[in-house]
């Protein structure tokens, strides 16, 4: 059966009012006739904007050299003559503050190093997505959170934060996956102050987008419940 991935997206878009999705798919090669990428970008996340728009594109792993946590996060090794550059921006973070140097073995990363990362809007892409990206209102992704734990596809995790590319990797681990976002991302991506990520794992997303009438209608019920019980059981002295 083929997905019918734009029906998905007009779903996701015009149910929750989010932003086009992008998927991301780790090949061992490139899609046929789909260009690779052109240019350079300071981050891996940098590519997430880039492929809201347009018909998709590939990159290689060299094109990720320019940030050495995304390039952690998607296994993919520094060169020789760039092997410090990790060290010495995890040691840029620690000294301000930022993290703490025995927290980075516990982020999840790519067990392989991809060949070729694919990404495109949800709407034309040209191969399954292992990653479906979703952005957008807190009140959104929650609807989206709970539509994802009622298809039994939702990730036993917390709330994600920084390096935000680690949500891709857990969400294929684990499931769909909350991040809020990190600063690096949100300078790179323009992403919003009052928004954040919702990461699904491609292959579980229309079981997702299946059980969302559902979590819509509840939550409109218990909108109305909850409204009710404020004015009814709230007194002032």
């Amino acid at each position: 059966m083929i997905t019918d991935y734009a029906a998905l997206e007009r779903t996701l878009t015009d149910t929750l009012g989010l932003m086009p999705p992008v998927a991301v798919a780790y090949l061992d090669s490139a899609p046929a006739g789909v260009a690779k990428f052109a240019g350079t970008m300071p981050s891996g996340c940098s590519f997430w904007g880039v492929a809201r728009s347009g018909d998709g594109f590939y990159t290689v792993p060299s094109d990720h050299l320019n940030c050495p946590i995304g390039s952690y996060t998607h296994g993919i090794d520094l060169p020789p003559e760039r092997a410090a550059d990790l060290g010495q921006t995890l040691s840029l973070m620690a000294g301000i503050g930022y993290i703490r140097m025995e927290e980075v073995a516990s982020i999840p990363r790519l067990s392989q190093t991809p060949a070729v990362i694919y990404y495109a809007p949800l709407s034309k892409t040209a191969v399954e997505p292992d990653v479906v990206m979703v952005a957008g209102r807190p009140g959104a992704l929650m609807r989206l959170q709970e539509a994802a734990t009622r298809a039994g596809a939702a990730a036993p995790l917390p709330l994600l934060g920084r390096p935000t590319c680690m949500a891709l990797p857990a969400a294929l681990l684990h499931g769909a996956v909350m991040s809020s976002g990190c600063i690096g991302n949100r300078v790179y991506t323009g992403l919003g102050e009052d928004e954040l990520y919702l990461m699904v794992p491609g292959r579980r997303l229309g079981e997702i987008v299946e059980q969302l009438a559902t979590i819509e209608a509840a939550n409109t019920t218990l909108a109305s419940y909850h409204q009710e019980r404020r004015m009814t059981l709230t007194t002032t002295s």
